[in-house]
C-alpha cells in the first residue's frame, strides 16, 4: 500500500499506483446485491438455470456489484493522508468488458491520471481503476473514478 500526503499525490501522477488483494465475489454477496437493488434477473440469482442456459455456465455478479466495490479495492492499494475527508465525487467512462462469474477472484489495479487544486480545503484526484478477474484474459471493469480529497 502506498501512504502519501495529500500535497505530494502529484507526484505519483501517470503512474500505478499498484493492486489490491484477490477478493471472492460470492453468490450470497450476489444475492444482497439483488435483494438491496430489486435486481433479481435469473442470470445472477438462479444457479441451475445459469448452469445451463447463459453463457457463462454460472450466475454472474451485477456490473454495478463490481463497481460499487472499488472503493473497498482501492482504499487497500492507496492511504492519502492530510484529509479530514476522501469523497466519491463521481466516474468517467464506465466499462463493464468482461461478466464476473459467482466464487471469481477479483482486484483492483489502480492508477492515478490527474490530481488537481479545487481551492484552499478541496483536491479532486483522478484515477484509473481496472478490476481484474483472477485467470481472466479481459477486465471486469475499467473506470475513471474521481475522488474528493477535503483538507484537514
Amino acid at each position: 500500500m502506498l501512504t502519501v500526503e495529500l500535497d505530494n499525490l502529484d507526484r505519483h501522477k501517470n503512474s500505478v499506483i499498484g493492486y489490491s488483494p484477490w477478493k471472492t465475489i460470492t453468490q450470497e454477496m450476489i444475492q444482497a446485491f439483488a435483494d438491496a437493488t430489486g435486481d433479481h434477473q435469473w442470470v445472477h440469482l438462479d444457479v441451475e438455470r445459469a448452469r445451463r442456459e447463459s453463457p457463462w455456465k454460472s450466475t454472474v455478479a451485477h456490473g454495478y456489484l463490481t463497481a460499487s466495490l472499488i472503493p473497498l479495492l482501492n482504499q487497500q492499494v492507496i492511504d492519502v493522508q492530510g484529509k479530514s475527508a476522501s469523497i466519491n465525487y463521481g466516474l468517467n467512462k464506465l466499462r463493464f468488458p468482461a461478466a464476473v462469474k459467482s466464487g471469481a477472484q477479483i482486484r483492483s489495479k489502480l492508477e492515478l491520471l490527474d490530481v488537481s487544486r479545487v481551492d484552499d480545503q478541496r483536491t479532486l484526484a483522478t484515477y484509473r481503476t481496472t478490476v481484474e478477474i483472477r485467470g481472466g484474459d479481459k477486465p471486469a471493469c475499467v473506470v475513471e473514478n474521481l475522488a474528493m480529497y477535503v483538507r484537514s
